[in-house]
Formats: structure tokens, sequence, C-alpha cells
């Protein structure tokens, strides 16, 4: 089942991140940060477990970005992480955003859901404040994609 993220759910969050931060193929997010930003959240759950999460973040004027896209290793394959983007879309639609973006070492599948690639430069300056702090900064590997809704 999809549904918003709440408090108890931040430490599982969190868990499901690290597992793939570790891996090397997203960033880690600090509890501190998902606590903040908790209303971004979108969850799957399935029998009081958090399978999956995404994150939809109002970036500036009418553009956001889909953040935080991670399915459990055992629970790939089965749309969850389109279901998820899907629900970051629709909410997208519903606030008035009309650009989506993300940033991602994974941008076929992205493709796959309508985002087309962009040069990293095309984004506004605001949203760099985050990779200020990345500890992969200057040296981004990830690929910017943007979808118009």
């Amino acid at each position: 089942m999809i549904r918003k993220a709440k408090i108890k759910d931040i430490k599982q969050i969190q868990g499901l991140i690290a597992y793939f931060a570790k891996k090397d193929v997203m960033l880690p997010r600090s509890l501190n940060e998902l606590y903040e930003n908790i209303r971004d959240f979108w969850v799957y759950e399935e029998r009081g477990k958090i399978c999956g999460c995404a994150a939809l973040h109002v970036s500036w004027d009418d553009l956001a970005e889909v953040k935080s896209l991670a399915v459990a290793q055992n629970r790939q394959g089965r749309g969850w992480g389109r279901d998820l983007v899907t629900a970051c879309l629709t909410e997208a639609g519903l606030m008035g955003a009309k650009k989506i973006f993300v940033l991602t070492y994974q941008p076929e599948f992205f493709k796959k859901l309508g985002f087309k690639k962009i040069k990293h430069e095309n984004l506004p300056h605001k949203i760099w404040a985050e990779c200020i702090n990345c500890p992969k900064f200057p040296n981004c590997q990830e690929i910017a994609l943007l979808k118009i809704l």
C-alpha cells in the first residue's frame, strides 16, 4: 500500500536509503533531514514494513524534485518504484508544479516514465545548495532528467 509517510516510518526509511547509499547508488539521508522533510515522503508499506520510499520536494516556483527513491532489493521488479514516482507526480500536479526533475544514477528507469535527459546547468542554482554538502561534489556522476507535466 502506498501512503504518505508518518513519523514512525522515519527510521525504516533511513535504513532503506542507507542500504543503497552504502552501495554508492544513492545519497545518504540523516535522521534530522528525514524528520524535517517527512511531509515530502511517500512510502510503500507491506505488512507493517516500509519496503519503498520516494520524496517530492518543491524546489522553486513551478519546479519540484523526485528524490530518495528506493525499493527494497527483494521487492524490486514489481512496479513499486513506478508507483511511488507516479504518486509524487500526481501530488506535484495537484500542487501546481509543472516541471519535475530527478538527479539519478538510474536514468533508464526515469526515461521509461517520460523524463528526458537535460544538462545540470539547466536547473536553477537554488537546487545546488544540497549538492555543496554532498561527498561527491563537485564530481557528481548523477544524471539530470526533467518531466513536464
